[in-house]
This record gives structure tokens, sequence and C-alpha cells, in this order.
């Protein structure tokens, strides 16, 4: 999952944990194939050829959590993307930050109402938005 992929997500820079994300989704479609994570993610097999090619194709945390729901073992996506909202949530709780105080934290790239309503799942929020904002949460604890 998600949340998983780094030890200590807070000590990395935002480019460097959304690479780390995007290698273990190319790790889910190289171990399956495109064809059959595509089948099984509703994505284009496009998309998922640009992971494999280490590209980012923009993908969503839903899309990017449908992929690493394709292993049998795996939770389905909708909770993987959920427990990566909640790993926030949690993360924000713990080091006593409000959704003013992330703004300010990743330096306006987000406003503060993006923000909450992108961990409340209410907006698409992109793998690279979670990265940025769970390297400066987790950074903060």
């Amino acid at each position: 999952m998600l949340h998983e992929v780094a030890d200590s997500p807070g000590e990395l820079q935002p480019a460097e944990l959304h690479a780390r994300y995007l290698d273990a989704l190319a790790a889910v479609v190289d171990n399956h194939g495109v064809e059959p994570v595509a089948e099984r993610s509703g994505l284009d097999p496009e998309d998922l050829r640009s992971v494999l090619a280490g590209d980012d194709p923009g993908l969503t945390l839903e899309e990017s959590a449908s992929i690493l729901a394709v292993p049998e073992d795996a939770p389905d996506g909708e909770t993987i993307a959920a427990v990566a909202r909640d790993d926030l949530l949690m993360g924000m709780t713990t080091a006593v930050l409000d959704v003013e105080a992330v703004e300010s934290g990743v330096d306006g790239e987000l406003e503060a109402r993006e923000i909450q309503s992108k961990i409340e799942g209410r907006f698409p929020m992109t793998l690279r938005e979670f990265a940025l904002l769970s390297q400066y949460v987790n950074g903060a604890r």
C-alpha cells in the first residue's frame, strides 16, 4: 500500500517519494502484465506502459490504488485509497496540523480547502499531490 512504500516519507523530498510510488506501481504492472492490470484496474494500457517506462501519466490516488489492488492478496482499490487518505489525516492529528498549516507547509501549492477536499476524497488527488502532502505531514510528525 502507498503508506508502506517508504519507512520515513517525511525525510524524502516530494519528488523522491512520488518516484517511489511510481516504482511500486511499475512493479505491479511488471509482475502482472499491462493487459491484465488494465482489465482489473480499468485503466488505459498506455498509462500503464508509461508507468512501466518510469513516466508519470498523471494518475490519481484512486487510479494508483486500483493498480496496487491487482495482486490476489491485496485489498481492493477503494480500501487502499481510503487507508492512504486516513494515514494523512492521522498524521495531521499526530502533528497537530490543520489544513492551513499544511497549505503553508507545501508553500501554497494547494489551497487549504482543496487540501481538505482531497484528503476527504471529495475531489480527486493526483499521486504527485499525495506525495507532496504525505511528505510534508510525515515530516512534521
